[in-house]
């Protein structure tokens, strides 16, 4: 499958059905205020609006597709889904558009309005619609057929299993599934599934097959005497980027658990990848900057009075610069003022502070407990290595500590550690391991309930925090 083509087609084609949309509705506008403009065509051409507006509104809604993630997951679109996202879309530019460059015409009733923004969503909407239903509808039929498909991994190796693989290779229209081996999730003197797929390795062996077999999708079918497994296996997965499908026990059949993208295909419970809304993704990023922009603006008198503060208080730099762990596991560096004596770490091994740190100086308390010791690292957000709201980053070796008591630490470095967070701003700041993991709690759960409301929350108790003093 070559996803740069398939992505392509799609951009092209909205970039043609904005044009065309924009000419038709242009044309329209004339026609209200000249009502022979069809004799008069070079009114249009003429205009130097007409072609300001050819260039700038497909890149206007270029950009809007792309802040809406309409061309992530090319070859897993649903007609039904992106038959919502593309109103909801169509509505959100023509409203924009209405207000920025429609609402001062030349009018004869307000109806003219009404007209004008109907005109513009529908032209715009029924082009761009129709040539992505055929886009969509062509890559359904092929992946229907095994023409496309997915690399695809089997978790499990006995009955499941091959329950499992037998219904989906027997569907009356494919999945899309192309099965290149299976791994197996416990130790058996024999696996069930040997004689269908090869047997790529174990559990224990998943991110490199991962990466070995350029997986997309991966099937968990366990036994039951296996469940013990599920929470370390998904843990697992959830740090690549694959879709991640698991068989429903009977349980689920009675709640009504299962969520499944069509009616012919096997029931298989989806575990979505993403955490937040594409949109959301990119306002959180653009909220980021906007913000760390203004704060380092506003923040220009605590920054200089920090830094004689620090300078004054005891001899060294006063920026501290120390190595973290962000996102997907890469290491970058994060500044902060310095609120220890230069030699805080002399022993040469790690150490988290304490309320009663000797290496913390006289000035580096207050500072520690109104964060201001945090305010340098608005420039890491800005660099694209933070959010300003997100796990805190750890060093490697307290990552290690952790991670030999609760694995699933691992899933914080699925996103971009933050200024503050839920943990930060529950619990403060860490003085053991022990204190690590239980303010891990609140990161997960941050995880798993992203969004920009949640964001908001955290950034007002921060502030609080911070005008109060309640720094731990």
């Amino acid at each position: 499958m070559n996803k740069s083509l398939q992505k392509l087609k799609y951009i092209l084609w909205d970039l043609f059905a904005s044009s065309v949309a924009w000419s038709l509705f242009f044309i329209y506008r004339k026609l209200l205020i000249e009502p022979n403009i069809f004799e008069h065509l070079n009114f249009v051409y003429e205009d130097v609006n007409f072609w300001v507006g050819l260039i700038i509104i497909p890149i206007f809604w270029n950009i809007l597709y792309v802040s809406n993630g309409t061309y992530r997951k090319v070859y897993r679109k649903s007609r039904l889904k992106e038959l919502s996202q593309t109103i909801t879309t169509s509505i959100i530019g023509v409203a924009v558009i209405f207000f920025t460059l429609i609402l001062d015409d030349q009018i004869i009733s307000y109806k003219n309005y009404y007209d004008l923004i109907l005109v513009l969503f529908l032209t715009h909407f029924i082009l761009t619609y129709t040539g992505r239903l055929m886009i969509t509808s062509r890559t359904i039929h092929r992946i229907h057929k095994g023409k496309i498909g997915f690399n695809t991994l089997i978790v499990g190796s006995n009955g499941n299993a091959v329950k499992v693989y037998n219904d989906l290779i027997n569907q009356e229209y494919s999945s899309g599934n192309f099965f290149i081996g299976f791994v197996n999730a416990k130790e058996y003197n024999k696996f069930k599934m040997s004689s269908i797929l090869p047997h790529l390795g174990s559990v224990q062996d998943i991110s490199q097959i991962l990466k070995d077999y350029h997986v997309e999708e991966v099937i968990i079918a366990i036994e039951r005497s296996e469940t013990d497994l599920i929470t370390s296996i998904i843990t697992e997965l959830e740090m690549d980027d694959v879709v991640i499908k698991i068989i429903p026990l009977f349980q689920d059949y009675i709640f009504g658990n299962i969520k499944t993208s069509g009616i012919f295909q096997t029931p298989l419970v989806e575990i979505s990848p993403d955490l937040m809304p594409a949109w959301q993704i990119t306002l959180k990023r653009v909220f980021d900057i906007v913000v760390s922009i203004i704060a380092m603006i506003l923040l220009i008198p605590a920054y200089l009075g920090t830094a004689i503060a620090v300078k004054l208080g005891s001899k060294g730099p006063i920026i501290y610069s120390q190595e973290r762990v962000g996102a997907h596991g890469e290491p970058f560096k994060m500044h902060k003022f310095r609120s220890m004596y230069s030699d805080a770490e002399k022993r040469g091994t790690p150490q988290l502070s304490s309320k009663s740190d000797p290496r913390i100086t006289p000035q580096g308390r207050f500072i520690r407990k109104v964060r201001l010791d945090e305010i340098p690292q608005f420039y890491s957000v800005i660099k694209g290595d933070m959010s300003i709201v997100g796990p805190r980053p750890e060093r490697q070796y307290f990552i290690d500590k952790i991670s030999e008591r609760a694995p699933h630490y691992r899933l914080l470095h699925k996103i971009k550690p933050g200024i503050t967070s839920w943990g930060q701003v529950k619990y403060g700041y860490a003085e053991n391991v022990d204190e690590m993991i239980e303010r891990l709690k609140y990161d997960v759960l941050y995880l798993e309930n992203m969004s920009l409301a949640m964001d908001m929350k955290i950034l007002i108790w921060t502030v609080l925090i911070v005008v109060q003093g309640r720094g731990k």
